[in-house]
């Protein structure tokens, strides 16, 4: 049997090590490490997201226990309070960094077209993830809560976070939705939550289109109703104007097939109505990607209580998602993310071919019985 090396070992070799010791090197504050070093921390963080650790006391121990299988990774002695340490006073705007350096690889693989659209389209939302204000001071949400907040703009094809910051829970998704610096001619889908007239008069002068819902209480004037055959589902598809905008949208009156009816909003006048409305349904995928990274990864609870700790767990955590989309598009048995992601825990520290994990057992057919 030809020689492997450790699962880990090949899983990190998505990260290029001169690409992250370049970015180190830049984000690095004080005085040189003596026997640690910002790859070891990263080492420790991603061994902790993919094998579950709960504490740091959890990843030390379970690092020492796997020494011997450490040499080829290039990592230096991890110690409790080494690595408390360094994630408490090194930038985490190193792993920031690396992400959107990973992000650039992982779209050349990625799925591409996905709507058959000339537009690129893109999932706007936000989350809050919840932290306790007696250990996170810093965090101030509400009066007795802290929390901070995940902004994210998803790309649709290969649902990989295109756009993201991590801001105060007290921070509105308009404050950030502001600053998004979307493509021309892209397509951006959202919620009731993006709700800004003057953005939106601003999407549409940009010549970046739009997807939302309409509230109940929007004054609108109604003009003519648009021609042709509606598609099954569709009740009215009519060029409005709201209070406040220069330009005309278009409201799409759409019933699905619970029964519940929905009004969408857009200013993509050449897409037709049934488009709009699957293309609003497609926004449900956001909710699962921050369902997904919530229940799969630690971003919920941290190994400290730092800012740059907290933020530090987080993008390694956003950088480890980018690995499993990556395995996950090269699977050639359509493997999913959670799949990938258990067969990994179970077989971090494993001497197996990667490939070979993700394929099924082979299954050996039983001797027949010859009756003379």
């Amino acid at each position: 049997m030809a020689h492997c090396n450790t699962v880990l070992n090949q899983v990190v070799g998505f990260f290029k090590r001169h690409e992250f010791e370049s970015i180190a090197r830049k984000h690095h504050v004080g005085h040189k490490f003596r026997s640690f070093n910002r790859w070891s921390q990263f080492m420790a963080m991603m061994v902790c997201q993919l094998s579950g650790r709960k504490s740091l006391r959890d990843v030390v121990e379970n690092l020492k226990a796997q020494g011997h299988k450490l040499y080829h990774l290039g990592m230096k002695k991890v110690s409790r309070s080494t690595l408390a340490r360094v994630n408490d006073g090194q930038p985490a705007a190193l792993y920031k960094e690396l992400f959107h350096k990973m992000l650039q690889r992982c779209q050349t693989v990625a799925p591409r077209n996905r709507f058959k659209l000339a537009e690129k389209v893109y999932l706007l939302d936000a989350s809050i993830i919840n932290l306790c204000l007696a250990a996170f001071p810093w965090a101030t949400y509400r009066q007795n809560k802290g929390a901070i907040k995940l902004h994210i703009g998803l790309d649709a094809d290969g649902y990989l976070p295109e756009f993201i910051d991590v801001t105060e829970g007290k921070k509105h998704e308009m404050s950030w939705a502001r600053m998004l610096k979307l493509p021309k001619g892209s397509l951006a889908v959202f919620d009731k939550g993006f709700t800004d007239y003057e953005w939106w008069q601003e999407l549409t002068t940009n010549g970046i289109f739009f997807v939302t819902r309409l509230k109940d209480n929007a004054l609108v004037e109604y003009f003519k109703k648009r021609p042709g055959r509606k598609a099954k589902g569709v009740v009215l598809d009519q060029e409005i104007r709201l209070k406040g905008m220069k330009d005309k949208l278009r409201l799409v009156q759409f019933i699905a097939d619970d029964g519940n009816e929905y009004r969408f909003v857009t200013n993509a006048h050449h897409l037709q109505a049934a488009t709009v409305a699957d293309l609003y349904k497609e926004r449900w995928k956001i909710e699962l990607f921050f369902k997904w990274i919530k229940q799969n990864l630690k971003i919920k609870t941290f190994l400290g209580t730092s800012e740059n700790a907290v933020l530090t767990q987080i993008w390694v955590a956003l950088c480890v998602y980018l690995v499993l989309a990556y395995l996950a598009f090269l699977s050639t048995i359509g493997a999913s993310m959670q799949q990938i992601l258990r067969l990994l825990q179970l077989n971090l520290f494993e001497q197996r071919d990667l490939e070979s994990l993700f394929k099924p057992p082979k299954i050996e057919a039983s001797p027949q019985l010859v009756l003379l």
